[in-house]
């Protein structure tokens, strides 16, 4: 390569770079508009497949979204009805409990200070601010709830994309057929997405019955709302079951005691070793094809970007990232850097 090629391609990145850094900028400016509209795109994702599913078995296209939607509504509405319920409930009795959580790690400094140890508990206590964990439920929860209070234009948004699905293949057909610029890896993208989100959502609807009902069992207040939590922050990679597990281990704590606290820790354990070790790699199979480090990456970086709803949404948003780069010759190599290790070993035996 000359040095005039050299130069060029330097040019080159360091604009797509300051192309990226504004895009960012000005997503985060119009954020308030963005997350609805990703909501709805992801929905309509997941909406498709039981959509063209009806459509296929002669159910006029329209009705079978009507039906869809519909179902979407009730567990929203229901979904909301938890939420709203459930955060109520807990918010009014948290003052108690963190009152309960803060005399007992006082009680526990002190008795660790008797062993020749000089903490102070006061600042130990303003920087590990437990009544913080027990709030991050609200928070976590209160969060979601504030999500679907667009739920009304997010439905809007979503009735006219999927409206809009048939005739949208039909433009990227002729697209391809005039133009010769192909459009397929659009559908690389809603496949993968899809599959994702379908095998995810049934992944943490089990979680959360299964930790919902073990809490019942042993007698732990507010296990739907655990049970909904498990649920909800399951979405979020890496963290996400330890955000759900850490303040209901210290709300057992409270309550029972420290026996209390171990059946909780020994529950959420299995369950989450079960589910997220086990059940989701096997029925997940081939992978999502983004490295460990990547995801978590993508989870800091996404949540920077969109708030709690990019961290919910960080693995979809990557992977639509990923196949996007896979497209231009110029930015395939960063896809490549995003792969596993086993992806890429194949790639390296398919040269």
């Amino acid at each position: 390569m000359t040095s005039k090629n050299k130069k060029n391609s330097a040019i080159k990145n360091v604009m797509y770079l300051a192309a990226t850094i504004v895009i960012i900028a000005g997503v985060m400016a119009a954020v308030d508009i963005v997350i609805p509209i990703l909501l709805a795109l992801f929905l309509c994702i997941i909406c498709t497949q039981p959509i063209l599913f009806l459509d296929k078995r002669k159910v006029p296209y329209t009705v079978a979204v009507l039906i869809v939607l519909t179902c979407l509504a009730i567990v929203l509405v229901l979904l909301g009805g938890i939420v709203g319920n459930s955060i109520s409930d807990f918010t009014a009795d948290l003052p108690i409990y963190e009152e309960k959580l803060r005399k007992m790690l006082s009680n526990l400094i002190v008795a660790i200070n008797k062993t020749g140890a000089d903490i102070n508990d006061e600042q130990l206590l303003n920087l590990i601010d437990p009544g913080q964990v027990l709030g991050f439920t609200a928070f976590a929860a209160g969060e979601v709830g504030k999500a679907l209070s667009d739920s009304f234009l997010i439905i809007l948004l979503l009735i006219f994309m999927l409206l809009e699905v048939k005739s949208f293949n039909l433009k990227t057909k002729l697209i391809e057929k005039i133009f010769g610029y192909s459009l397929e890896y659009l559908n690389s993208i809603m496949v993968s997405i899809r599959r994702y989100l379908s095998i995810k959502t049934y992944v943490s609807i089990v979680t959360g019955i299964l930790i919902g009902l073990w809490l019942y069992v042993i007698g732990i207040e507010y296990a739907l709302l655990w049970g909904l939590l498990a649920f909800l922050l399951n979405y979020i990679p890496t963290i996400g079951s330890i955000l759900a597990a850490v303040p209901t281990i210290l709300f057992a704590l409270v309550q029972q005691g420290p026996e209390g606290m171990l059946w909780t820790a020994v529950g959420y354990g299995i369950i989450e070793m079960v589910m997220g070790n086990i059940i989701e790699p096997k029925v997940m199979g081939k992978g999502l094809g983004l490295s460990t480090f990547v995801v978590f990456l993508g989870l800091i970086v996404w949540g920077f970007i969109l708030g709690t709803v990019g961290m919910f949404l960080s693995i979809p948003l990557t992977i639509t990232i990923k196949i996007i780069l896979e497209q231009n010759e110029n930015t395939r190599w960063i896809a490549v850097l995003l792969s596993t290790e086993k992806e890429t070993k194949q790639m390296l035996n398919d040269l």
